[in-house]
């Protein structure tokens, strides 16, 4: 009998700050649960020269110079049926003089991220990394 009155409430939350009841016996209930790896996918990006971030910044950055010097199809530049590029007017303004927009910009940089966090978790699994 002593047992079923011993029973310790669930902690209640209400925002960020837990209530915690006046008759929890131990603290060991309220400490949240750690986890203790990373899991599969996980990536650490410790400092600036780490190999994630470098690999992120080139990958990004050559495709940057791709759309921005003609490489690639952009706004101004569409690709034909062949894979060239042939050069149209868009109507996106811009002071850039090779024609280069923001949503080139835009563009580009989330190609060059998209490649970039294949290369990082390709070579995370291959265990390189």
């Amino acid at each position: 009998m002593a047992a079923a009155t011993m029973t310790t409430s669930l902690p209640q939350f209400n925002g960020l700050r837990p209530k915690i009841s006046s008759n929890v016996q131990s603290l060991a209930a309220v400490q949240p649960m750690r986890r203790k790896s990373q899991g599969a996918l996980g990536a650490r990006c410790d400092f600036i020269g780490s190999p994630t971030n470098l690999i992120m910044v080139t990958t990004t950055s050559l495709m940057l110079f791709a759309g921005r010097f003609g490489l690639a199809p952009s706004a101004n530049r569409k690709a034909t049926a062949g894979l060239k590029l042939e050069i149209r007017e868009s109507g996106l303004q811009t002071g850039d003089p090779a024609g280069f927009t923001l949503a080139d910009t835009l563009a580009c940089g989330t190609v060059g991220h998209m490649i970039g966090v294949g290369v990082v978790l390709g070579l995370k699994n291959m265990g390189a990394l």
